[in-house]
């Protein structure tokens, strides 16, 4: 960039992942005369569904949920492989034209608010050089994985192991493991999609173990959805989409209500489906009867079944138990059992970075986030013009985001009507507050002490319920119906909405 100047835009969306493709078109369809443009630090679209590479990955969540609500999905796999959902991505790019707005292989570094100038000043780094970028609104899109670095726990005698030690997220595309024996270590959707994977196609293993420490409920779900085909079929995409899309909203609310209620039952339901698709007299109770009640941990679904599939042939093994050491020729287990192995998978969980690691400064002095407390799921106290996108932990991903962009273009339209270009979340001190996220899973755990925090009340709690967000993102805006978001004009005197 030659200009001493920055390029200015009204806003920047970082991240050309399923978040910042659906910012960019809530952008272009509710706020046309804005500027914008989104920054991805990789070379290509698609953001988690472009970085995994491991054999099976696909979505955890129906596609009709997990996909947007203005774009039908309209393939007939509900539970849908990686390439599709790309597939899809791209198709949203072209139809709202984003292709000359995404911007590939711009790492955004940091991002100083200034108060004089009402504006973001936004540090890049693309082919090993830095310029800046400023803007009036940044959308984070980013998601809150680190796309960097897996988690992997501290195996003894590691280095002993002969054979090769992968993390999913850094699957070789060339990996060879026809023929080999492999232990999958871990229990979450990475290793139940893994197991059944690497026993089809070209490529088969010879055998396939699933290493736990600790089980993890499992259910299994047809891959098509017979009537959501036909409801597409009956009535065409849009409308078919629509009808499925509230389906399955409904669908899973209603079951992780039921299982949080009612957790003995659940727990029976699971079991016993569990239990009719395993050979006769396994002991379902030792490896798919976790401790914990149903939906304290994300249940993960199989779809049509196919990890109960991969046992009953002979083909694939689950082992539950700890972890003593690895050596020269695999896995030895606190039960004295020795799993062989010539490729060991820790499909171990991912860890949090929210941002993406970009460093936010309000005024020259660096945000802590862990101070901050997150506004209707949207914003962060005390950092003015940010929007953060943080979906559910309990259903489909983007069935929240979908809304927090759709209010925060709102609140952008609410603001232009009336002269103002600054918001600014304000909590009060003394207000109390408790983690971001109220998850059990391992991943969320281990990053609580480095996420923003929530409030007690309505407007400062991160909901986990699409409709109790969906009456509190989509109200009208108007003076006095919100609480603790404070909207000005640049320097000029502030009103709180």
């Amino acid at each position: 960039m030659t200009s001493t100047t920055p390029e200015h835009l009204d806003i920047l969306v970082i991240g050309a992942g399923i978040s910042g493709i659906g910012a960019g078109h809530y952008i272009t369809t509710e706020l046309p005369e804005k500027s914008f443009a989104i920054l991805e630090g990789r070379s290509t679209f698609g953001g988690t569904w472009d970085l995994f590479k491991y054999p099976g990955i696909r979505s955890d969540s129906d596609l009709h949920t997990f996909g947007y609500e203005f774009k039908p999905w309209e393939a007939k796999d509900s539970i849908a492989d990686a390439h599709k959902i790309i597939d899809y991505l791209r198709e949203t790019i072209e139809e709202n034209g984003l292709g000359e707005k995404i911007r590939y292989g711009h790492k955004v570094v940091s991002a100083d608010w200034s108060s004089e100038d009402a504006r973001w000043t936004v540090q890049v780094e693309r082919d090993g050089e830095r310029f800046a970028i400023t803007a009036g609104w940044v959308f984070f899109g980013s998601g809150y994985y680190d796309y960097d670095q897996g988690f992997t726990p501290e195996f003894a005698g590691r280095d002993r192991f002969a054979g090769q030690i992968i993390h999913p997220q850094f699957w070789p595309e060339d990996l060879d493991y026809t023929g080999k024996k492999v232990v999958v270590v871990g229990s979450g959707a990475t290793a139940v999609t893994l197991v059944p994977s690497l026993l089809n196609g070209d490529k088969r293993a010879a055998h396939v173990t699933m290493l736990q420490r600790t089980p993890t409920y499992i259910m299994p779900v047809p891959k098509q959805d017979p009537l959501t085909n036909l409801f597409h079929r009956a009535f065409g995409h849009r409308i078919g989409h629509d009808l499925s899309r509230k389906r399955f909203i409904w669908q899973q609310r209603g079951v992780y209500v039921f299982a949080q209620r009612f957790p003995d039952l659940a727990r029976k339901i699971i079991r016993r489906e569990n239990a009719k698709r395993l050979p006769e007299g396994y002991p379902v109770d030792v490896h798919f009867n976790p401790p914990y009640n149903p939906w304290d941990q994300r249940l993960c679904a199989v779809p049509n079944g196919d990890l109960f599939k991969a046992i009953r042939s002979g083909d694939a093994s689950v082992a539950t138990d700890k972890i003593v050491t690895f050596d020269e020729t695999g896995i030895e287990l606190a039960s004295g059992e020795h799993l062989d192995a010539d490729i060991i998978v820790t499909a171990t969980g991912l860890k949090l970075k929210l941002f993406g690691g970009v460093t936010l400064s309000v005024d020259g002095r660096e945000v802590d986030i862990t101070q901050s407390v997150i506004h209707r799921g949207a914003m962060l106290s005390g950092v003015p013009n940010v929007a953060i996108a943080i979906g559910y932990t309990n259903s489909s991903w983007t069935l929240k985001i979908g809304m927090l962009f759709r209010y925060i273009t709102k609140l952008i339209q609410h603001m232009d009507a009336r002269g103002l270009d600054v918001a600014v979340a304000v909590a009060d001190p003394d207000m109390p507050t408790r983690p971001a996220l109220d998850f059990e899973a391992g991943y969320v755990q281990r990053a609580l002490h480095e996420l923003p925090r929530q409030g007690e009340a309505d407007d400062w709690r991160m909901s986990m319920s699409y409709f109790e967000d969906a009456k509190r993102l989509n109200s009208e805006l108007s003076l006095g119906e919100e609480s603790g978001l404070r909207l000005s004009a640049g320097t000029r005197a502030a009103v709180t909405v």
